[in-house]
């Protein structure tokens, strides 16, 4: 009886591994095209159909869910299928007294919408749309004593926030309404032993919020001058004639964090977020836009990476999911777009900037240039 009982707890944990251990997926052998018309066509759609169930339940974050839609069909070039007119009055609504902007009308404001308003604004050149002194107050009074943001009145803390915050004054032309020498200090103390950053110190290592703390260093900058010895730190669109450039993407260790996000890729081809995940489209972004930044993204096998993405667009509906099979959506529809984008000139994508997540074109037309490492 007991040889019987030790029997079948082998086999019972067997299964266990076999099932719930399984961090990576099977691909097909048949790897489609990328569909662009059948994406435009779902993205469009999705903004349309006012009445459908997947839109009432998107109200809470339908800033962020236009900003994902209309920036791949910018990347797509059908960008002009879209009604300007309504997504304009749309965010002019949704500007509260405080200056935020919120995910819908309404709806109370918060940092990572705010940063939303201000991308779509800057993809239709329209920022006068807002009041933007009030949205820059609005985000300077986020920031607290130790360099950090909250996202809101309520108050919690995350680098997701002083991404938003930097970004969002960055686009705005606006930096300097923030203290922005401690909003670094508190991004380098997110630095874990791995080379990742977490979401506060002490926090693990994950991906989207290395690519938020990649991407602010990316866009702050310490410019000493020489002959004056003093420091000013501004945006990185400045050059000092007499100066040095010594930039904050060099406080990372670019070869441990490097080597930490191509770990993210399974056999599969797929990016995940942290050890021991399944892979997922949006990861593709987080990774890849890192990878960019530090002047490493050779470092990952791009032909499977591509392979997993296209697998995982629906065929028939257009869109792209997490994970093949799986019910697509705008986010993963975005990243999976500006994934390819950095991946291969070949998909037809225009070129997307990656540390704000937008087309090169509107970031080169504000004149912001942000750092980049060299391998």
């Amino acid at each position: 009886i007991s040889w019987i009982i030790v029997i079948i707890y082998i086999l019972s944990f067997s299964f266990f591994l076999q099932t719930t251990l399984r961090h990576d997926i099977e691909l097909p052998n048949n790897i489609p095209k990328l569909l662009i018309e059948k994406h435009a066509n779902y993205l469009i759609s999705y903004g349309t159909n006012k009445d459908e169930y997947n839109y009432s339940q998107t109200e809470h974050m339908r800033m962020s869910g236009m900003y994902w839609g209309l920036t791949a069909l910018d990347l797509m070039g059908k960008l002009e299928q879209t009604n300007k007119e309504e997504v304009l009055e749309f965010i002019r609504q949704c500007q509260s007294d405080s200056g935020g902007i919120s995910a819908s009308i309404q709806h109370d404001p918060h940092l990572l919408y705010t940063l939303s308003a201000v991308q779509i604004l800057c993809i239709y050149d329209a920022l006068d749309i807002i009041n933007v002194d009030k949205v820059v107050s609005y985000v300077k009074e986020r920031q607290q004593s130790d360099g950090s943001f909250v996202g809101d009145q309520w108050g919690e803390v995350d680098v997701r926030f002083s991404f938003c915050a930097v970004a969002t004054l960055s686009l705005l032309n606006r930096l300097d309404a923030i203290d922005v020498e401690n909003a670094v200090q508190f991004v380098l103390k997110c630095m874990n032993f791995d080379g990742g950053f977490g979401s506060k110190p002490g926090s693990e290592s994950h991906a989207g919020l290395i690519y938020c703390c990649v991407g602010l260093l990316s866009i702050t900058g310490i410019y000493k001058n020489i002959q004056n010895n003093y420091c000013i730190y501004t945006e990185c669109t400045i050059l000092l004639i007499k100066g040095n450039f010594l930039g904050h993407l060099h406080l990372i260790d670019a070869d441990r964090l490097g080597w930490w996000l191509c770990e993210r890729q399974l056999p599969s081809g797929g990016l995940n977020g942290r050890p021991e995940k399944l892979p997922d489209v949006c990861y593709s972004w987080w990774v890849l836009s890192t990878l960019t930044i530090l002047g490493r993204l050779h470092w990952i096998d791009k032909k499977g990476l591509m392979d997993y993405i296209l697998i995982c667009q629906d065929i028939e509906t257009g869109g792209f999911s997490d994970r093949p099979g799986d019910m697509v959506d705008p986010f993963h529809t975005l990243f999976g777009l500006t994934a390819l984008s950095l991946l291969d000139k070949n998909f037809l994508l225009k070129p997307i900037n990656p540390t704000y997540c937008m087309p090169e074109y509107i970031i080169d037309r504000l004149g912001l240039k942000p750092s980049r490492l060299d391998a």
